[in-house]
Parts: C-alpha cells; structure tokens; sequence
C-alpha cells in the first residue's frame, strides 16, 4: 500500500557539531530503522533512499493545510546534503542552514545547549505492507518535503545517541530485548523522575484504596450495629421506628436513636434501652391506674402522652 507518511526524528546525547562559519550542523540523524511512529526501516530500505534525500530542502514547520504543495520561501531554511547509511543505525547527514535567515541564531543556540527543543519531520511518499504487529515500509519513493519542528512530545532533539534504538523500541514498539535488560534500579539510575512519579502515582492510588476500604467498614460497622439495635428494641418490647407508627416513633424518637447509635459499646445501648422501656412501663401503669380517674387538668394519659414525640418526652420529664 502506497501512503504519505509523517515520521518525526531524534538524535540525542552526542557532543554538538555546529560549525557557525559555514551555517552547517554536522552529523544530523535523517531516519533511524524504527520510527517515533512505530514504523519498521529495513536496512536495504533506507539504502536506497539516500539518493532520494540527498539535497532535500528543509523548511520550517510543516506546511499549512495539504501535506504536498508549494512552500513559502520565508519557511526555507536549508537542505540535507552527504547522506549516508551507517549499519543497524540509520540515514545522517549534515545539515546545510541560511546563517542570515530569521531563526539561524535560534536554532545554533538549540542545537548547542538545548536539542531537545527541536527535530526533523519527514513528509514522505511509501509503500508500506504489515507484517505481524508492525509495519515495514517497503520502499521510499519520493521525499516530499524535510521540516524543522518544535514538538517535544514527538521528537527530542538533532543529534544521535548510542540509546536511541533502545529508547524508541521502548517507547513504540515495547521490544521485548529492552523489557528483558530494564531494571528497576537501571530505572532509578537513568530516570528517577519518572520512577518518583510511578511512585507517587502509586501513593495516591493506595490512599483512594484505604479511604474506599475505611468508607466500606464503617458501613458494614453501621449495619451491624442497627441489627443489634433492633435486636434489643425486640428483646425489651419497643417498637423500630421505621416500622412503627406514630406513638411508636414518640417512644424512639430520632434523637433516642441517635444516642443509641454513638453510645460507646453494647452494654451502654442494653441500659439505655432498659431504660426507656422502664419508662413506658410505668407510664402505662400510671394509665391503667388513673383512666377514667383524672386528677387534675395537669394530668396526662399514656394515650395522649404519646400522640407525637415532644407529647412523650413532657409526659415522661
């Protein structure tokens, strides 16, 4: 299958090679065997796409809408030229720059103190055919265009690093030689950033975890605890207030629940209880002794005393 391919380009960790005098940074990596995309280069690939990146312009940024087209001239910056093959490394060459265009100091200092900043986009003709879990281009039949871009999140820089192959098989391709020699403390040696931030995203799971784990023991506590609680309202006589009716609820009112709820143990909910059962036994002795009877028009029965909860509690004070 023919397509337009995009591939971005790295080359870390050597010493830079600007020479200002002559607007050339020397040794530049064009294309490795496995691309930031993930995309297979076999060596007889890339071999025969030197003659095709050999005087390659380089413009600045991609182009702006269509991938093929003309290109304004101001985004022209330079060329590729001496490209050459280096075995189970890839296509370099030296980069040919406009020492008066607009961004040649900004790109000299880049190059010199920070190359991460900046990286080649490739703009591609190819024939690409999937074999198992990759793709393997087949053939470059035409380049159509070398940017310079900023994209730290594809690309990290101009120059080569002895790394690079193991870093990009990591990063795309999880290759399971490089799985096989990553440690945990070749980990901590090379990237201790990111074994902090493993770790701290590690924190905050385990403490979501124990926070979970907290919320569904207080429930299951909870639980337990109102089973027992209406275990003893049945053991003294006393009505549930979710089933009782209106004089039930009078007897265990919200706030007696409530107490029952935060009472230290069992034992203090056992008299607690006791307690408020004692109280409507003498109230109904105090009833079936007096009915009909009435004292004084300050008297009250059991009846009206528990026709609602506020009733009770005057009746019982």
């Amino acid at each position: 299958m023919k397509e337009t391919l995009l591939e971005y380009v790295d080359s870390r960790g050597v010493k830079m090679r600007v020479d200002r005098g002559e607007g050339i940074i020397r040794g530049v990596k064009i294309l490795g065997l496995i691309s930031r995309n993930g995309r297979r280069y076999p060596a007889e690939t890339l071999a025969r796409a030197v003659e095709l990146y050999e005087g390659a312009k380089v413009n600045v940024n991609h182009a702006k809408g269509a991938t093929v087209g003309p290109r304004d001239y101001q985004d022209r910056i330079g060329a590729i030229r001496g490209v050459s093959m280096r075995p189970e490394e890839g296509l370099f060459a030296d980069f040919h720059f406009n020492p008066k265009h607009a961004l040649a100091e900004q790109l000299i200092w880049d190059a010199e103190h920070a190359p991460e900043n900046v990286g080649f986009s490739h703009n591609v003709r190819a024939k690409t055919v999937r074999r198992g879990e990759h793709i393997e281009v087949e053939s470059i039949d035409k380049v159509q265009s070398v940017d310079l871009v900023a994209d730290p999140a594809t690309t990290a820089g101009l120059f080569e690093s002895q790394r690079e192959e193991e870093d990009e098989n990591f990063s795309n391709s999880v290759d399971e030689g490089v799985l096989g020699r990553l440690s945990v403390e070749s980990l901590k040696r090379s990237r201790p950033d990111l074994v902090e931030d493993l770790l701290a995203e590690s924190r905050r799971e385990i403490e979501t975890l124990r926070s979970e784990l907290r919320q569904v023991r207080e429930a299951e506590s909870a639980a337990r605890r109102d089973a027992r609680i209406r275990e003893l309202l049945c053991e003294f006589n006393l009505p549930h207030p979710q089933t009782a009716g209106d004089r039930g609820k009078a007897i265990v009112g919200e706030r007696f629940m409530r107490s029952l709820r935060e009472a230290a143990d069992e034992k203090t909910v056992r008299e607690l209880i006791a307690e408020r059962a004692e109280l409507v036994r003498r109230l109904a002795d105090r009833e079936n002794a007096t009915m009909g009877k009435p004292l004084s028009r300050d008297q009250i029965s059991f009846e009206e005393a528990c026709d609602d909860a506020g009733a009770f509690v005057k009746a019982i004070t």
